[in-house]
């Protein structure tokens, strides 16, 4: 009986822990400014080494090198092989969804507009957002804070719109983009509903990278992609960059966030990511600054003010 009652305390304080996840501060905005910098600049790290590396091997590549480094610093802070068992369901949802995501992505670029499958891929927020609120006590959004996240979603639309007219080839790609959206928030819900709420954030991360490598190397080995890489010193420095700051520390800092804040009000803030994308292609790649990217940009900072304030 005794059992029964400790069980029933433990789970009542996580889900007291869950549902008083602080608003979005200062400091959680300065930090998911820098989060969204990071992924702004991933697209250009990807692009610039394509032509040497594939996007699915680069992909494969630094999961691989990444769980090394978030294996070892889970040991380090005495996390065991009995922690890894205990989640181990939510923690190979979060990794399906994880590999899934970046699957779509690298599909569906086949098909159409890098601009196109930024808008489609930024969708996740809203998605979250909805399941959140739903399904998660204490992820509930105001009237207000849903105005936002219309406005966020609206401004980014408008900043990253292409001109030119649809074909069935584009309408596939959108829809891989769609999906790549949809696994990325459902990663978000899953981490927030269940035990991984309360999981130290190495072996949240642990769990994505683990399953993504054990699906996509597979992949890009038998396609012959991984054999035909080419290791230039740009491709190695493109893959040191991923590896360490953006499947490390990046996403170390985007699930510490999520463990002590409101996932709903952070997944705002990344909608600015595509645009620190155009701004660094802008910058690095010659790629032109339109008139709709610093309008949308404008209508996106309105929305996670009205979010977040």
């Amino acid at each position: 009986m005794s059992n029964q009652r400790i069980a029933s305390t433990t789970q009542a304080a996580c889900m007291v822990g869950r549902s008083q996840r602080k608003s979005v501060d200062a400091t959680a905005a300065s930090l998911m400014l820098l989060f969204c910098l990071v992924l702004g600049f991933q697209q250009v790290a990807i692009k610039g080494v394509a032509e040497d590396i594939s996007p699915v091997v680069q992909m494969a590549l630094r999961s691989t090198l990444a769980v090394c480094l978030v294996g070892g610093l889970a040991y380090w802070r005495g996390i065991r092989w009995a922690d890894v068992g205990h989640h181990w369901g939510p923690g190979l949802l979060v990794g399906l969804g994880f590999a899934a995501e970046f699957g779509f992505i690298a599909w569906g670029l086949t098909y159409t507009l890098a601009s196109h499958m930024s808008v489609f891929l930024y969708t996740a927020p809203i998605f979250a957002a909805l399941g959140l609120h739903l399904w998660v006590p204490g992820e509930q959004l105001s009237i207000r804070q849903w105005w936002g996240v219309g406005l966020a979603f609206l401004g980014m639309v408008v900043a990253m719109a292409p001109s030119g007219a649809y074909s069935i080839e584009i309408l596939i790609g959108d829809t891989l983009g769609l999906f790549a959206g949809l696994s990325w928030a459902a990663t978000t819900v899953v981490i927030r509903k269940t035990s991984l709420s309360e999981a130290p954030a190495e072996l949240t991360l642990s769990y994505q990278l683990s399953v993504t490598v054990l699906l996509l190397l597979p992949m890009a080995a038998i396609s012959g992609q991984l054999m035909s890489a080419q290791f230039t010193p740009m491709a190695i420095a493109s893959l040191g960059f991923q590896t360490l700051i953006i499947s490390f520390a990046a996403l170390l800092l985007w699930f510490t966030l999520l463990r002590r804040y409101r996932a709903s009000q952070l997944g705002v803030f990344s909608f600015l990511a595509p645009l620190f994308g155009i701004l660094f292609g802008t910058l690095l790649l010659n790629e032109p600054l339109s008139i709709n990217f610093i309008i949308g940009g404008g209508v996106i900072l309105v929305g996670i003010i009205l979010v977040t304030r």
